[in-house]
């Protein structure tokens, strides 16, 4: 792989939890590490944590143990060691990786622009942020229909209506109702950053599941949706947070844009 097609994997294996957080499944590293053996590969997580723990920070924040199906056979699959990795875990995976492959050299590139770029990030002001994390939710999106068509979903308002029902506990017109958004303004526009982070979680989750899971149908993609929206819809009320239902409504992101547009041009 060149580097452009190594940047452009990890972009796309890119995944964020319920609060906005960037992470990368050990697994996917490895490949695009060019690393073929799994005890290989492990041997070099193994030394990440224990830097990670040398610079004075908690590995078990940033190492996650899990596991993944992986097919072996014709509709069997077996459960494997695995790692959520954040996104300064898999930076020290990258830097602990072998520099002779050049997939690790792109990696380490990669990560640290990434650093650099979340640098620039927490500078930004709180409706530049929301502003980015709707981009980030639209893009996730376009990934889920994507992986919904492969699927063979047909209806993709039943499928997307589906989720929603799951995290919200209400369908998207029901939702709209309650938080008093015009019938015209789409939900999503008018979500703040943590109403965006939860949904972001839910739709890049099914979007994964529906292709680890080879899950074939409408109805079995819908009730795949319905089934993570819960899931994540259960995550947030175990940690005590507010119901994405309650959450407010705010300025619909197309006027925040108008705004910062007019501003630019005026300054």
């Amino acid at each position: 792989m060149n580097q452009q097609l190594i940047v452009s994997e990890l972009d796309q294996r890119k995944r964020h939890d319920a609060h906005g957080n960037e992470y990368w499944r050990a697994r996917d590293l490895q490949e695009l590490l060019g690393y073929s053996e799994w005890r290989n590969f492990s041997a070099v997580i193994e030394k990440a944590r224990q830097a990670c723990e040398t610079l004075g920070v908690d590995p078990s924040n940033q190492f996650v143990a899990t596991t993944k199906k992986v097919r072996i056979g014709s509709g069997v699959f077996l459960n494997v060691d695995d790692f959520f990795l954040s996104r300064y875990a898999s930076y020290l995976v990258a830097m602990n990786g072998d520099t002779k492959k050049p997939q690790v050299a792109y990696a380490q590139t990669y990560f640290a622009v990434q650093t650099i770029r979340q640098e620039q990030a927490d500078q930004l002001t709180e409706a530049e942020k929301r502003i980015k994390l709707r981009a980030d939710v639209k893009d996730a999106n376009k990934k889920l229909n994507s992986a919904a068509k492969g699927a063979g979903v047909i209806n993709y308002a039943f499928f997307h209506d589906a989720g929603y029902k799951g995290l919200y506990g209400m369908g998207v017109t029901a939702i709209k109702r309650k938080k008093g958004i015009p019938e015209k303004e789409d939900l999503l526009d008018c979500a703040g950053r943590v109403e965006l982070a939860a949904n972001e979680f839910r739709i890049t989750q099914t979007e994964e599941r529906l292709k680890r899971e080879s899950i074939r149908g409408q109805n079995s993609a819908s009730r795949v949706h319905g089934e993570v929206g819960r899931k994540v819809r259960k995550a947030i009320k175990d940690i005590g947070g507010t119901m994405p239902e309650e959450l407010p409504a705010e300025t619909p992101i197309k006027k925040l844009t108008a705004k910062r547009r007019k501003k630019e041009l005026g300054s």
